[in-house]
């Protein structure tokens, strides 16, 4: 399973370094994106980050708490839906800080933490653990944590590329690995009757159910 993940994520990172330093992206960068609010510059930060913060976290000191699951991390998220709510707009600031360095930066850094991080996840074991930087004295385990970078690199690869109108080319493998997580989050936070009728009964669907970001 380890090697399975890492795989995947590694996939999905390359893809996102290609499309990263395409034309398409640069000509767009201060164009709005198919994201309400988000320009195409602010997406291609925040696709950036799901390879440059491997590396942070990486970094990061663990204190040996409880790892929490990437279910529990998608499942436990309040205001996905709300472009104002504090959690949108700290993903906006944090992706924008990291475009305000330009596309060519933003391309170059991303190619670079992907290439070291395709020796580096080879020698990490199976039961490393990372710091999540941004929520102070949380931890998860690596392997969980790549799982949460396979959703939003799958997600993000497939907004950016529509609103450059470039192809999107997402692995297989890493739209598997993001689809599992969602609806094991979905799950978690509705129950599975409510997921059950999102599958199969769209009209007693009134919660949305399988809406997760």
């Amino acid at each position: 399973m380890t090697e399975e993940i890492r795989t995947a994520y590694l996939l999905g990172a390359e893809q996102a370094v290609h499309l990263l330093a395409t034309e398409e992206v640069a000509r767009c960068w201060d164009k709005e994106s198919v994201l309400p609010g988000m320009t195409v510059g602010g997406l291609a930060g925040h696709l950036a980050r799901s390879v440059l913060q491997v590396e942070w976290f990486l970094d990061g000191e663990t204190v040996g708490a409880a790892p929490v699951s990437p279910v529990r991390y998608y499942a436990r998220l309040v205001g996905t839906s709300l472009p104002d709510s504090a959690l949108n707009v700290g993903v906006r600031a944090r992706s924008e800080e990291t475009a305000v360095a330009g596309p060519t930066t933003v391309a170059e850094q991303a190619h670079a933490a992907w290439q070291r991080l395709t020796q580096r996840l080879d020698r990490e074991p199976a039961d490393r653990r990372v710091a999540i930087l941004h929520r102070p004295g949380e931890e998860m385990l690596l392997d969980g944590y790549l799982r949460t970078r396979c959703v939003e690199l799958a997600v993000h690869l497939d907004d950016l590329a529509l609103s450059v109108g470039a192809l999107d080319q997402t692995p297989e493998a890493l739209l598997a690995i993001a689809v599992d997580v969602l609806v094991a989050a979905a799950r978690d936070r509705h129950g599975d009757q409510a997921v059950l009728h999102a599958l199969a009964r769209r009209e007693r669907d009134a919660g949305q159910a399988l809406r997760v970001l």
